[in-house]
């Protein structure tokens, strides 16, 4: 025979349970999925993604037809016969002034002045930002204002002075001068973010390594490089997007020989020439974006995270 204090035991839980019950579902309300504030918030990002992919898939398209099929002014139509004969010439058979070898020697020249612009500014530069962040010195907020008003004057006003110092010390035209001239110009930014970001470090790391006797390159090299990879990357895709897609400085500093990517695209669409080819402009157009593109797709993820780490915090 059951006892009966287990009984109103049982019967009190119960009525726990079924009060539990009664009250109603418990935890955050759903929201709708066509509320307003989703209708807006979608609505605008998908107009910004369709303004941004319409131009795009217009050049991808025309880059893949022929003459006569362009001809009939349906932009957005697919092609009919897809033709790939556009950027083999864009690559390699364009003109650009008086040569005509596409825009092949352009894109090895803008390989050589990205790579060590984008190595030497970061590797200056985040020693720059580690030292303001981490090893106050005499003058050192001095000379951070200085960088930051480096980081806002409009360099189209500096272009003169740069030719005749470029020009007094024998590498005007050449590709050390055009290096030499984004090295120093993607310093400021750079400073900047890499200083940010040191600063948002945890300064406990900081001051164990210097009481355990650390000195000014250990603690860079041993403790602050190893968690820096995602402000290298924010740092590396601006200096890459920045120089690759230059075309003032390079048609400035440089000698037709050593025109970069951009400066031979800008060739070959404002040619007068002949009959206009908008499908080998097209294709032209892509092949100069692509390294940019790349490189954002590959590290994308990282530089969201470097964004997130610091790199605009102050």
């Amino acid at each position: 025979m059951a006892n009966p204090a287990s009984l109103n035991t049982t019967a009190a839980g119960f009525d726990a349970v079924s009060g539990r019950l009664g009250s109603g579902p418990r935890g955050r309300k759903p929201r709708r999925l066509l509320s307003p504030r989703n209708i807006i918030v979608y609505g605008a990002l998908t107009f910004a993604a369709i303004y941004y992919l319409l131009p795009l898939y217009v050049m991808i398209v025309t880059s893949l037809k022929g003459m006569p099929e362009i001809r009939l002014g349906n932009i957005f139509s697919p092609p009919v016969e897809i033709v790939f004969e556009p950027w083999v010439k864009a690559w390699s058979q364009a003109c650009t002034g008086l040569n005509c070898d596409g825009l092949s020697r352009g894109f090895w020249n803008s390989v050589r002045i990205t790579i060590p612009s984008t190595i030497v500014s970061i590797a200056i530069a985040s020693v720059n930002g580690y030292a303001l962040a981490n090893w106050r010195f005499k003058g050192s907020e001095v000379f951070f204002t200085i960088l930051i008003i480096g980081a806002f004057i409009p360099y189209q006003v500096m272009i003169y002075p740069i030719v005749i110092v470029l020009r007094e010390m024998g590498i005007y035209g050449t590709l050390t001068g055009l290096i030499i001239v984004h090295t120093i110009f993607g310093m400021p930014i750079l400073t900047l973010l890499f200083r940010n970001y040191f600063v948002s470090l945890p300064e406990e790391l900081f001051k164990a390594a210097r009481i355990d006797g650390a000195g000014f390159w250990q603690i860079f090299f041993q403790i602050m490089l190893p968690m820096s990879l995602p402000i290298f990357v924010v740092a590396m895709i601006l200096q890459i997007t920045g120089i690759w897609n230059d075309f003032l400085f390079g048609v400035v500093f440089t000698r037709p020989e050593y025109y970069p990517m951009t400066v031979q695209l800008n060739n070959i669409v404002n040619s007068v020439q002949g009959v206009k080819e908008y499908n080998v402009n097209m294709a032209a157009t892509l092949l100069t974006g692509l390294v940019p593109l790349i490189v954002y797709f590959v590290s994308g993820r990282l530089f969201v995270r470097g964004i997130a780490a610091g790199a605009v915090k102050g």
